[in-house]
């Protein structure tokens, strides 16, 4: 366990206005404090999608985008029950739990999720999720550690009520990680009439068919290289050139 890494992250742990995020800190040193290979922390803001604020480079943010894509994996289950998921081996967890999440996340080579809520009060404002290629449990002290920081990440982002808020009414999503990804759910409820929320599950279940990340899709909704119609169980409109009319 690395006291100093962990009262370094504690202690930076603040939020950042208007930096595109509203968590500072270092999220390699988080990982190596709590002994995992990777940390990611995404929200629930008003719009109801997640936001992916804070990540460590590579399979974490691989994992957080396809828990996005797919709408399955530890971190659903969190925002959903507010409770902890902890999978020490992945390998062994049943097909049926996530199927389509499954087989994507062994292949990044995770062998251990552990996902915890951040809450305040009876409110699960988003999920940290810890993966690690080894499997097995978490060392209770480093989930003592992993719980310490969840609620000291859950303080760094109400402490400024100013600018949580701002966050959390998402009126304006141009900061976000996911910014095409918001953007593309409105376009797609005005091109197809729909809610959206039906609007995000058809853009998720294009991107599943597709085999492409859910960002990369729906920056061709955004960019109209791809225009979804009225039709019920149509497959979208692809446009090579990019660029159609109307909405």
């Amino acid at each position: 366990m690395a006291l100093g890494d962990l009262a370094a992250v504690l202690e930076s742990l603040r939020p950042v206005p208007g930096g595109g995020s509203l968590v500072g800190a270092d999220a390699e040193r988080c990982a190596h404090a709590l002994g995992v290979d990777g940390v990611a922390v995404s929200v629930t803001p008003g719009s109801g999608l997640d936001e992916l604020l804070w990540a460590t480079r590579g399979v974490s943010r691989q994992l957080e985008d396809l828990q996005f894509t797919l709408g399955q994996g530890p971190g659903p289950e969190v925002a959903a029950s507010g409770t902890a998921v902890l999978v020490p081996d992945l390998s062994a967890e049943p097909p049926a739990r996530w199927p389509a999440l499954l087989p994507e996340a062994l292949t990044l080579g995770i062998g251990a999720v552990f996902c915890l809520p951040l809450r305040l009060g009876g409110v699960c404002l988003g999920a940290m999720t810890l993966q690690r290629a080894r499997a097995g449990p978490l060392e209770k002290s480093l989930l003592t550690d992993a719980w310490i920081v969840t609620h000291a990440l859950t303080a760094a982002l109400v402490q400024d009520e100013e600018s949580w808020e701002a966050f959390a009414a998402a009126e304006d999503s141009s900061h976000f990680y996911r910014a095409a990804v918001h953007q593309a759910t409105g376009v797609i409820s005005v091109q197809a009439g729909v809610s959206l929320a039906e609007a995000l599950i058809r853009l998720r279940a294009y991107a599943f068919r597709q085999g492409r990340p859910l960002l990369e899709v729906a920056q061709d909704v955004v960019a109209r290289r791809v225009h979804f119609r009225q039709d019920d169980g149509d497959e979208p409109d692809s446009f090579a050139g990019g660029g159609t009319e109307g909405p």
